[in-house]
């Protein structure tokens, strides 16, 4: 059985842009952000399969990791609680320890049952390490494992939903990448005739191998031009351009994730990498609650709030 808050599809919004009209291309941003108020884009995606299986699994614990403003954090806490499950949260900074109640992600995650446990950035890059991981068991019990970003087998089927019917007449997919789950989801339920664009937030290239560990096709490519210096990483041009995105088409995206990879797509589309007559898709994985930390960030660096 479907758990309950997985079964709906995100809409189809069009953006109607000048300069879209100037070299006749079509965008479109299948908003997943729309998907649920907690769970929200990818990661309503990534744990449907995963809370199935946790539950067939008979286990009542999920383990998981993330920083100081995961998304994946809070939608783990979320789902937990909806689900009757405990959740545990290894949070990268012992230093989070003192003042976690002044971040609103942590915040948010606590309000919904999760545990924190604070780690070191040293022991937090452990985190995939054997040794490390039955020393977590030893201390917390028999629990259900999700990695860092969600990203995992079960993860990536559940992004194999985020298309429908309804998208196979494009012939361009862009999506931001993390960890590379929702991208090669995306991959693995595209057409023949389409290509996909990933759009990492990370610096590195890395990501292309932890892709083809999840999809065997080769319709797509990593654009390494739009991560503004790395995960977490903003500037005012990124900053005004989220302001100006969302005054323009009413559609708010995140300056991790989503922010980024529109701000790409409107580049390319600029530099007239794409042909008239493309029809692009866009889509907008969420993570819109990492916003309220963010603007906490920006306004100590007496930096432009991203208004939401």
């Amino acid at each position: 059985m479907e758990p309950k808050a997985f079964g709906v599809q995100g809409i189809n919004q069009e953006v109607n842009l000048s300069i879209l009209r100037e070299k006749r291309l079509t965008l479109v941003v299948k908003r997943e952000d729309l998907l649920h108020p907690y769970i929200s884009g990818n990661k309503y995606r990534k744990f449907k399969y995963n809370i199935l299986e946790a539950k067939q699994r008979g286990l009542d614990t999920i383990l998981t990791f993330g920083g100081a403003y995961s998304n994946h954090i809070a939608a783990t806490a979320y789902a937990g609680n909806l689900y009757g499950i405990r959740t545990i949260g290894l949070i990268r900074g012992e230093e989070l320890a003192q003042n976690w109640k002044l971040n609103p992600t942590l915040l948010r995650a606590h309000s919904h049952g999760m545990e924190f446990k604070f780690i070191s950035r040293e022991a937090y890059r452990r985190k995939t390490d054997t040794s490390f991981l039955e020393l977590l068991k030893k201390e917390f019990g028999n629990c259900y494992l999700i990695p860092e970003g969600g990203t995992n087998l079960l993860a990536v089927k559940g992004c194999e939903e985020i298309l429908t019917a309804q998208d196979r007449d494009f012939n361009i997919l862009c999506s931001s990448v993390g960890t590379g789950g929702t991208l090669a989801g995306i991959i693995n339920s595209s057409l023949n005739h389409q290509s996909i664009i990933g759009f990492p937030a990370l610096k590195g290239d890395f990501l292309r191998k932890d892709i083809r560990n999840f999809t065997a096709k080769e319709n797509w490519e990593i654009n390494t031009d739009y991560h503004f210096g790395g995960y977490a990483k903003v500037s005012e041009t990124l900053i005004d351009f989220i302001n100006y995105f969302k005054e323009s088409t009413n559609i708010p995206t995140d300056p991790i994730y989503t922010g980024k990879l529109l701000y790409g797509i409107l580049d390319l589309v600029k530099n007239d990498y794409f042909k008239p007559g493309t029809k692009i898709l866009a889509i907008h994985s969420g993570g819109l609650q990492g916003i309220a930390g963010m603007n906490l960030v920006l306004k100590r660096k007496n930096l432009p709030l991203i208004k939401v």
